[in-house]
């Protein structure tokens, strides 16, 4: 058994080793040509080995955090701006963060000329993980490794992908960088010497340019979006930032304006709006299941895009019958969506009052062709349901032929074109179908050309005899069950390639 004086022995055995290490650390750090600096989480100084004296000038000092920089001489890069001391990095270091290469001018009543030094910091940490002080190292950077990063800086400025344009206070350009001679059209004979005023574009009024002088006059930086004019003439957006540069004595000597286009990015996220715009108002147009007695009815809608141009619906009537619609607007996004919310409204409204199919089609017919004015087209089918006399009627403005299929799995009738598409001639006047009656069994099967023309990888097309095959193996499954399995089909056969069309069907069965 271990008795106390054992322990005793033990502990001291330990504590001597620990400052055993502690005296070979210390006169490692003593030894480096680096300054290193440590402080507690209160801004004391633990540690200030000899580097940092004689790089700073001045040693470790009793004072506050608060009055390092008022101590030391520390500055920003312009050489005139105090560098706030709560924002030094050993001070952030002491909050938890990690400071790498941090460049301040140190100037004091040492260092009278003043110096440029390169700063790294890390956090310490307690053995519970906790914040307890930080670590400061740093090196003298004016001389060579300084006229090194000097040059790094300059290759980086001639290299970036950004326009970099200096100009003297009169706003005459004295600088021009590779991009932006690529951006703008102007090459740097071109530029210097003429003034900024050669990328407007007449966006921005007079009182725009006069606001933006007076800000950087005053001393203070500008940052905005401009719409510039390249020398070609093609108009641009630019995320723009131009700065005042200043001498010791604080008098501005340039500006310096640095420009990021951004005319595909603006163009991108005003497209982005656009098709949650229209997404949005496409939600709305996809119906719930609807019940209609006698029926088993099941519809879906799958855009290619954020948007489609397919849209069902269905329009029941105060006298218990139902409007059954399935159509295609040309084109995707938020211009085919208003279109389609156009058509719905004037279907709905329409089938409300008119009872023949073909004649609901040519008046939103007129209303179309006055708005869209050719620039876009809809094909629709249009059927309606009559559940107490279980017939069917219906209208085919340019839209994929519709089927009927009997209880023994045939196409009895096939609902083809009884006109051209929606929004062509203002006076075109759309036909209706015979009535054609209905039986137990009776499958109506409505699609979009993005079930049709849906591609294999050999480009060979589903065609609507597969989607009738396979209505024909499943109509012994419900509507829905029959609809997804359509789909799935689809899918499967263009072995889940990129959807290039909307996919949109509704089946309805006769019970």
């Amino acid at each position: 058994m271990v008795n106390r004086d054992q322990i005793l022995q033990i502990k001291l055995e330990d504590l001597e080793s620990l400052h055993h290490e502690a005296t070979i650390l210390r006169a490692i750090l003593n030894s480096l040509a680096e300054g290193v600096i440590v402080a507690d989480q209160e801004g004391r100084f633990m540690f200030f080995n000899p580097a940092a004296e004689r790089i700073l000038g001045i040693g470790s000092k009793s004072i506050s955090l608060e009055e390092w920089t008022g101590v030391y001489g520390c500055f920003r890069t312009d050489r005139i701006t105090p560098y706030p001391s709560m924002e030094l990095p050993l001070a952030r270091s002491i909050r938890g963060e990690t400071v790498l290469d941090e460049v301040i001018f140190i100037r004091n009543s040492e260092q009278l000329e003043g110096i440029w030094i390169s700063t790294s910091s890390n956090p310490l940490f307690d053995s519970k993980g906790e914040v307890n002080g930080g670590v400061v190292i740093f090196r003298e950077v004016t001389g060579r490794p300084f006229r090194e990063q000097y040059e790094q800086l300059a290759r980086a400025v001639e290299q970036t992908a950004d326009s970099v344009v200096v100009t003297n206070t009169e706003g005459v350009i004295e600088y021009v960088n590779p991009a932006f001679e690529v951006t703008t059209g102007y090459s740097r004979e071109e530029a210097i010497g003429e003034k900024p005023s050669i990328l407007k574009s007449g966006y921005h009024d007079q009182a725009f340019y006069q606001s933006l002088w007076k800000r950087l006059l005053g001393g203070e930086p500008f940052r905005g979006t401009i719409l510039n004019k390249k020398k070609s003439g093609e108009l641009y957006w630019a995320e723009q930032t131009i700065s005042p540069i200043k001498d010791e004595d604080g008098n501005i000597q340039n500006f310096v304006s640095v420009l990021k286009d951004i005319t595909e990015l603006r163009e991108k996220h005003e497209q982005d709006i656009q098709l949650s715009i229209a997404r949005n108002i496409q939600q709305q147009f996809y119906p719930s299941d609807v019940s209609v007695p006698g029926f088993d009815i099941a519809g879906a809608a799958y855009p290619a895009n954020e948007t489609g141009g397919d849209y069902f619906d269905y329009i029941p009537t105060p006298d218990s019958s139902l409007w059954i619609v399935v159509g295609d607007v040309s084109g995707h996004g938020i211009g085919a969506a208003l279109v389609m919310a156009e058509t719905r409204a004037y279907l709905r409204s329409y089938a409300k009052i008119l009872s023949d199919p073909g004649e609901i089609l040519s008046r939103v017919n007129q209303e179309l062709t006055s708005d869209v004015e050719g620039e876009r087209f809809v094909t629709i089918i249009l059927v309606h349901l009559d559940p107490r006399n279980l017939t069917l009627t219906y209208s085919c403005a340019g839209h994929v032929p519709g089927y009927l299929m009997d209880s023994a799995g045939e196409i009895c009738t096939v609902m083809g074109f009884t006109g051209i598409p929606l929004g062509v001639l203002r006076d075109y006047n759309y036909c209706s179908s015979e009535k054609i009656l209905l039986g137990s069994g009776d499958i109506i099967i409505l699609l979009t050309d993005g079930i049709t023309e849906a591609l294999a990888p050999d480009n060979v097309e589903f065609g609507g005899q597969r989607a009738i095959e396979l209505v024909h193996r499943n109509r012994s499954h419900a509507a829905r069950g029959i609809l997804d399995r359509l789909v799935q089909d689809v899918q499967s056969f263009s072995q889940h390639q990129f959807q290039e069309d909307d996919i949109t069907s509704v089946i309805c069965k006769v019970n």
